[in-house]
Protein backbone atom coordinates (compact mmCIF):
# COMPACT_ATOMS: atom_id res chain seq x y z
CA UNK A 1 0.00 0.00 0.00
CA UNK A 2 1.49 2.99 -1.15
CA UNK A 3 1.35 5.92 2.15
CA UNK A 4 1.58 9.59 1.58
CA UNK A 5 0.43 12.22 3.61
CA UNK A 6 -0.77 16.04 2.48
CA UNK A 7 -2.33 17.84 5.35
CA UNK A 8 -3.21 17.25 8.47
CA UNK A 9 -5.35 19.46 10.80
CA UNK A 10 -3.92 19.92 14.15
CA UNK A 11 -4.72 22.34 17.23
CA UNK A 12 -6.47 24.28 14.99
CA UNK A 13 -3.15 25.14 12.65
CA UNK A 14 -3.04 23.34 9.20
CA UNK A 15 0.26 20.97 8.71
CA UNK A 16 0.82 20.53 5.00
CA UNK A 17 3.88 18.64 4.38
CA UNK A 18 5.15 16.40 1.73
CA UNK A 19 6.06 12.65 2.77
CA UNK A 20 7.33 10.81 -0.66
CA UNK A 21 7.53 7.03 -0.95
CA UNK A 22 9.51 4.84 -3.27
CA UNK A 23 7.26 2.53 -5.36
CA UNK A 24 9.53 -0.32 -5.14
CA UNK A 25 10.63 -0.40 -1.42
CA UNK A 26 9.62 -3.84 0.16
CA UNK A 27 9.36 -5.66 -3.30
CA UNK A 28 11.58 -8.11 -4.67
CA UNK A 29 13.62 -5.45 -6.21
CA UNK A 30 14.51 -3.62 -3.39
CA UNK A 31 17.05 -2.53 -2.60
CA UNK A 32 18.26 -1.52 -6.11
CA UNK A 33 21.24 0.08 -7.46
CA UNK A 34 20.33 3.89 -5.52
CA UNK A 35 21.44 1.82 -2.22
CA UNK A 36 24.83 0.63 -3.69
CA UNK A 37 25.39 4.69 -4.16
CA UNK A 38 23.77 5.66 -1.25
CA UNK A 39 20.97 7.33 -3.02
CA UNK A 40 18.20 5.56 -1.56
CA UNK A 41 14.68 7.10 -1.04
CA UNK A 42 13.80 5.60 1.91
CA UNK A 43 16.11 4.32 3.62
CA UNK A 44 18.47 6.77 5.69
CA UNK A 45 21.67 4.54 6.43
CA UNK A 46 21.64 4.11 2.41
CA UNK A 47 21.38 7.43 2.07
CA UNK A 48 24.28 8.99 3.70
CA UNK A 49 23.36 8.72 7.36
CA UNK A 50 24.25 7.18 10.28
CA UNK A 51 21.44 6.76 12.29
CA UNK A 52 18.49 4.73 11.07
CA UNK A 53 15.83 7.44 10.71
CA UNK A 54 13.42 5.65 7.41
CA UNK A 55 10.92 8.03 6.11
CA UNK A 56 8.38 5.92 5.49
CA UNK A 57 8.06 2.78 6.94
CA UNK A 58 7.22 0.00 4.70
CA UNK A 59 7.72 -3.43 7.14
CA UNK A 60 10.84 -4.57 5.64
CA UNK A 61 14.50 -3.05 6.98
CA UNK A 62 15.91 -2.19 3.36
CA UNK A 63 19.17 -1.66 5.37
CA UNK A 64 18.86 -5.33 6.46
CA UNK A 65 17.99 -7.03 3.01
CA UNK A 66 20.91 -4.70 1.66
CA UNK A 67 23.60 -6.90 4.34
CA UNK A 68 21.94 -10.08 3.30
CA UNK A 69 22.22 -9.24 -0.10
CA UNK A 70 26.19 -8.92 0.91
CA UNK A 71 25.92 -5.20 -0.16
CA UNK A 72 24.62 -5.85 -3.47
CA UNK A 73 21.44 -4.47 -5.34
CA UNK A 74 18.81 -7.38 -5.86
CA UNK A 75 18.18 -8.17 -8.94
CA UNK A 76 16.50 -5.77 -11.88
CA UNK A 77 13.59 -6.44 -13.51
CA UNK A 78 13.55 -9.54 -16.49
CA UNK A 79 13.47 -8.84 -20.25
CA UNK A 80 10.91 -11.37 -21.48
CA UNK A 81 10.42 -12.68 -25.29
CA UNK A 82 6.86 -12.44 -25.46
CA UNK A 83 4.85 -12.74 -29.31
CA UNK A 84 2.60 -10.34 -30.76
CA UNK A 85 -1.00 -12.30 -31.11
CA UNK A 86 -3.33 -8.84 -32.48
CA UNK A 87 -2.19 -5.89 -33.73
CA UNK A 88 -4.96 -3.30 -34.49
CA UNK A 89 -4.42 0.53 -36.01
CA UNK A 90 -7.40 2.77 -34.22
CA UNK A 91 -6.13 6.22 -35.46
CA UNK A 92 -3.72 7.30 -38.14
CA UNK A 93 -0.71 7.04 -35.62
CA UNK A 94 -2.28 5.30 -33.19
CA UNK A 95 -1.69 1.08 -32.73
CA UNK A 96 -3.32 -1.54 -30.00
CA UNK A 97 -0.56 -3.96 -29.26
CA UNK A 98 -2.26 -7.42 -27.48
CA UNK A 99 0.96 -9.50 -26.22
CA UNK A 100 1.00 -13.07 -25.15
CA UNK A 101 3.44 -12.57 -22.41
CA UNK A 102 4.01 -15.15 -19.23
CA UNK A 103 1.91 -15.12 -16.19
CA UNK A 104 3.95 -13.88 -13.63
CA UNK A 105 4.56 -10.85 -15.24
CA UNK A 106 0.68 -10.07 -16.55
CA UNK A 107 -0.35 -11.11 -12.71
CA UNK A 108 2.02 -8.16 -11.32
CA UNK A 109 0.42 -5.60 -14.02
CA UNK A 110 -3.01 -5.13 -13.16
CA UNK A 111 -2.67 -2.50 -10.92
CA UNK A 112 -2.78 1.16 -11.67
CA UNK A 113 0.33 2.83 -12.77
CA UNK A 114 1.45 -0.42 -14.16
CA UNK A 115 3.93 0.13 -17.22
CA UNK A 116 6.73 -2.03 -18.89
CA UNK A 117 9.43 -1.02 -21.54
CA UNK A 118 9.30 -1.94 -25.30
CA UNK A 119 11.40 -2.61 -28.42
CA UNK A 120 12.14 -4.96 -31.39
CA UNK A 121 14.69 -7.82 -31.03
CA UNK A 122 16.50 -6.44 -33.99
CA UNK A 123 17.32 -3.10 -31.67
CA UNK A 124 19.44 -2.59 -28.70
CA UNK A 125 18.39 -1.39 -25.39
CA UNK A 126 18.06 2.30 -26.24
CA UNK A 127 15.51 1.66 -28.43
CA UNK A 128 13.48 0.49 -24.63
CA UNK A 129 10.21 3.00 -24.80
CA UNK A 130 7.90 3.26 -21.55
CA UNK A 131 4.44 2.24 -22.44
CA UNK A 132 1.50 2.18 -19.42
CA UNK A 133 -0.63 -0.14 -19.73
CA UNK A 134 -3.99 -0.27 -20.95
CA UNK A 135 -5.37 -3.72 -20.16
CA UNK A 136 -4.47 -6.91 -18.55
CA UNK A 137 -6.10 -10.38 -19.51
CA UNK A 138 -4.75 -12.99 -16.42
CA UNK A 139 -7.14 -15.69 -17.86
CA UNK A 140 -5.37 -15.27 -21.45
CA UNK A 141 -1.92 -14.02 -20.25
CA UNK A 142 -2.42 -10.74 -22.54
CA UNK A 143 -1.38 -7.53 -22.27
CA UNK A 144 -3.18 -4.92 -23.70
CA UNK A 145 -1.44 -1.45 -25.27
CA UNK A 146 -1.72 1.73 -27.09
CA UNK A 147 0.95 3.11 -29.01
CA UNK A 148 0.80 6.98 -30.43
CA UNK A 149 3.17 6.76 -33.16
CA UNK A 150 5.54 9.77 -32.70
CA UNK A 151 9.26 8.79 -32.71
CA UNK A 152 12.03 6.71 -33.50
CA UNK A 153 11.24 4.10 -30.56
CA UNK A 154 7.61 4.04 -31.24
CA UNK A 155 8.44 3.83 -35.52
CA UNK A 156 10.37 0.79 -34.92
CA UNK A 157 8.04 -1.28 -32.39
CA UNK A 158 5.08 -0.09 -35.25
CA UNK A 159 7.10 -1.92 -38.07
CA UNK A 160 6.35 -5.46 -36.27
CA UNK A 161 3.39 -7.36 -37.30
CA UNK A 162 1.01 -9.94 -35.48
CA UNK A 163 2.70 -13.22 -34.70
CA UNK A 164 5.84 -11.53 -34.31
CA UNK A 165 8.71 -11.42 -31.04
CA UNK A 166 8.55 -7.94 -28.83
CA UNK A 167 10.89 -7.86 -25.97
CA UNK A 168 9.37 -6.32 -22.64
CA UNK A 169 11.09 -5.27 -19.42
CA UNK A 170 8.94 -5.46 -16.29
CA UNK A 171 6.82 -4.96 -14.08
CA UNK A 172 7.05 -1.18 -13.46
CA UNK A 173 3.93 0.40 -11.36
CA UNK A 174 4.63 4.16 -10.95
CA UNK A 175 2.92 5.17 -14.37
CA UNK A 176 0.20 7.25 -11.76
CA UNK A 177 0.66 10.00 -8.95
CA UNK A 178 -1.28 9.55 -6.06
CA UNK A 179 -2.31 6.18 -5.95
CA UNK A 180 -3.04 5.71 -2.33
CA UNK A 181 -6.20 8.98 -3.17
CA UNK A 182 -7.25 6.09 -6.09
CA UNK A 183 -7.40 2.91 -4.06
CA UNK A 184 -9.02 4.69 -1.06
CA UNK A 185 -11.93 6.35 -3.16
CA UNK A 186 -15.39 4.11 -2.64
CA UNK A 187 -18.56 4.23 -2.83
CA UNK A 188 -18.55 7.63 -4.38
CA UNK A 189 -18.71 9.84 -7.24
CA UNK A 190 -14.97 9.99 -9.03
CA UNK A 191 -14.26 12.43 -12.07
CA UNK A 192 -11.82 11.03 -14.77
CA UNK A 193 -10.53 14.00 -17.07
CA UNK A 194 -8.82 12.28 -20.28
CA UNK A 195 -7.28 13.88 -23.09
CA UNK A 196 -5.61 12.05 -26.42
CA UNK A 197 -3.52 9.26 -25.54
CA UNK A 198 -4.08 9.23 -22.07
CA UNK A 199 -7.56 7.40 -22.52
CA UNK A 200 -5.40 4.37 -22.35
CA UNK A 201 -3.74 4.76 -18.90
CA UNK A 202 -6.56 5.86 -18.04
CA UNK A 203 -8.28 2.67 -18.47
CA UNK A 204 -6.67 0.40 -15.11
CA UNK A 205 -7.70 3.26 -13.31
CA UNK A 206 -11.39 3.28 -14.21
CA UNK A 207 -11.67 -0.71 -13.57
CA UNK A 208 -10.70 -0.23 -10.20
CA UNK A 209 -12.69 2.77 -9.52
CA UNK A 210 -15.50 0.89 -10.52
CA UNK A 211 -14.45 -2.37 -8.51
CA UNK A 212 -14.48 -0.06 -5.38
CA UNK A 213 -18.29 0.80 -5.98
CA UNK A 214 -17.77 4.51 -7.88
CA UNK A 215 -20.39 5.91 -10.04
CA UNK A 216 -17.93 7.44 -12.72
CA UNK A 217 -18.02 10.54 -14.34
CA UNK A 218 -15.86 10.87 -17.66
CA UNK A 219 -14.76 14.33 -18.96
CA UNK A 220 -13.39 13.14 -22.68
CA UNK A 221 -11.11 15.36 -24.96
CA UNK A 222 -10.25 13.32 -27.73
CA UNK A 223 -7.70 16.05 -28.45
CA UNK A 224 -6.85 15.42 -32.21
CA UNK A 225 -8.04 11.54 -32.86
CA UNK A 226 -11.60 11.36 -33.99
CA UNK A 227 -12.81 8.39 -32.18
CA UNK A 228 -13.01 7.52 -28.50
CA UNK A 229 -10.38 4.15 -28.64
CA UNK A 230 -11.47 3.15 -24.93
CA UNK A 231 -15.36 2.92 -25.48
CA UNK A 232 -15.77 -0.80 -24.46
CA UNK A 233 -14.46 -0.13 -21.56
CA UNK A 234 -16.63 3.16 -20.39
CA UNK A 235 -19.60 1.03 -20.65
CA UNK A 236 -18.59 -2.05 -19.52
CA UNK A 237 -17.94 0.08 -16.42
CA UNK A 238 -21.43 2.38 -16.86
CA UNK A 239 -19.73 5.59 -17.02
CA UNK A 240 -20.94 8.60 -18.11
CA UNK A 241 -18.98 10.79 -20.73
CA UNK A 242 -18.93 13.94 -21.37
CA UNK A 243 -17.15 15.28 -24.13
CA UNK A 244 -15.49 18.77 -23.68
CA UNK A 245 -12.46 20.51 -25.36
CA UNK A 246 -9.88 20.73 -21.82
CA UNK A 247 -7.58 22.96 -23.24
CA UNK A 248 -7.67 26.64 -23.98
CA UNK A 249 -5.17 29.01 -25.32
CA UNK A 250 -2.92 27.78 -22.49
CA UNK A 251 -5.08 27.00 -19.69
CA UNK A 252 -8.34 24.88 -18.68
CA UNK A 253 -11.32 25.92 -21.47
CA UNK A 254 -14.48 27.71 -19.51
CA UNK A 255 -16.53 25.12 -20.61
CA UNK A 256 -14.16 22.43 -18.54
CA UNK A 257 -14.16 24.88 -15.41
CA UNK A 258 -18.08 25.00 -15.80
CA UNK A 259 -18.35 21.38 -15.83
CA UNK A 260 -16.03 20.81 -12.95
CA UNK A 261 -17.64 23.37 -10.67
CA UNK A 262 -21.25 22.00 -11.29
CA UNK A 263 -20.22 18.58 -10.80
CA UNK A 264 -18.15 19.51 -7.12
CA UNK A 265 -21.21 21.38 -6.19
CA UNK A 266 -24.04 18.53 -7.13
CA UNK A 267 -22.40 15.19 -6.54
CA UNK A 268 -20.03 13.93 -3.77
CA UNK A 269 -16.66 13.61 -5.41
CA UNK A 270 -14.14 11.72 -3.98
CA UNK A 271 -11.70 11.78 -6.20
CA UNK A 272 -10.57 13.42 -9.72
CA UNK A 273 -8.42 11.99 -11.42
CA UNK A 274 -6.57 13.14 -14.60
CA UNK A 275 -4.83 11.40 -17.87
CA UNK A 276 -3.26 14.05 -20.03
CA UNK A 277 -0.53 16.52 -20.33
CA UNK A 278 1.30 18.03 -17.46
CA UNK A 279 0.02 21.44 -18.48
CA UNK A 280 -3.76 20.13 -18.01
CA UNK A 281 -2.71 18.49 -14.45
CA UNK A 282 -1.11 21.19 -13.15
CA UNK A 283 -3.91 23.59 -14.15
CA UNK A 284 -7.05 21.28 -12.81
CA UNK A 285 -5.04 20.80 -9.78
CA UNK A 286 -4.65 24.57 -9.17
CA UNK A 287 -7.99 25.04 -10.61
CA UNK A 288 -9.78 22.54 -7.77
CA UNK A 289 -7.90 24.31 -5.01
CA UNK A 290 -7.37 21.22 -2.61
CA UNK A 291 -11.06 20.76 -2.33
CA UNK A 292 -11.19 17.22 -3.48
CA UNK A 293 -8.49 14.25 -3.63
CA UNK A 294 -6.44 14.17 -6.75
CA UNK A 295 -4.23 11.77 -8.84
CA UNK A 296 -2.78 11.92 -11.96
CA UNK A 297 -0.99 10.09 -14.72
CA UNK A 298 3.29 10.24 -14.38
CA UNK A 299 3.86 11.99 -17.47
CA UNK A 300 7.97 11.58 -16.40
CA UNK A 301 10.58 11.28 -19.34
CA UNK A 302 11.72 7.47 -18.27
CA UNK A 303 15.14 5.82 -19.85
CA UNK A 304 15.82 3.23 -17.52
CA UNK A 305 12.78 3.26 -14.87
CA UNK A 306 15.79 2.33 -12.22
CA UNK A 307 16.21 5.89 -10.79
CA UNK A 308 20.21 5.60 -12.35
CA UNK A 309 20.00 7.00 -16.05
CA UNK A 310 18.73 10.85 -14.54
CA UNK A 311 16.11 11.00 -17.40
CA UNK A 312 13.23 11.26 -15.03
CA UNK A 313 15.33 13.48 -12.74
CA UNK A 314 13.26 16.78 -11.90
CA UNK A 315 14.96 19.51 -10.05
CA UNK A 316 13.40 21.68 -7.28
CA UNK A 317 14.00 24.45 -5.08
CA UNK A 318 16.69 23.93 -2.39
CA UNK A 319 18.47 21.44 -4.82
CA UNK A 320 15.82 18.85 -4.60
CA UNK A 321 16.08 15.49 -7.18
CA UNK A 322 12.88 13.46 -6.90
CA UNK A 323 13.55 11.06 -9.56
CA UNK A 324 9.97 10.24 -10.37
CA UNK A 325 10.37 6.85 -12.09
CA UNK A 326 10.50 5.60 -8.45
CA UNK A 327 9.07 8.70 -5.89
CA UNK A 328 5.74 8.14 -5.13
CA UNK A 329 4.14 11.32 -4.43
CA UNK A 330 0.94 13.81 -3.96
CA UNK A 331 0.75 14.85 -7.42
CA UNK A 332 0.71 18.46 -6.12
CA UNK A 333 3.97 18.42 -4.81
CA UNK A 334 4.98 17.48 -8.56
CA UNK A 335 4.44 21.27 -9.30
CA UNK A 336 5.27 22.99 -6.14
CA UNK A 337 8.31 24.35 -5.97
CA UNK A 338 9.49 22.71 -9.29
CA UNK A 339 12.66 24.46 -11.48
CA UNK A 340 11.61 24.89 -15.16
CA UNK A 341 15.34 25.77 -16.00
Amino acid sequence: MVKCLSSTDMGGVKLNYEIRDCIDAGTEYCPCHLAETGDCIICSQLSGKKFCDCINWKGVCIYQEYVWNKEKSKTGRRIYSCKISKKELVEKNVVIFDIAAPHELVKNLVHPGSYVFLRTDKTSQFYDVPISMMDVDMEENILKVAIEIKGIKTKSINMLKEGDNILVRGPYWNGDLGLRNIYKSREGTSIIIARGIGQAPMVPVLKKLYANGNKIIVIMDKGKYKDIFIKKYLDMCNCTVIECNTLQSGGLSEELKNKITRLMENEKINLIHCAGPDILNYKVLEYIEDKVDFSCCNNAKMCCGEGVCGACATRYKGSRVKKLCKVQIEPKYLFEGRRLI
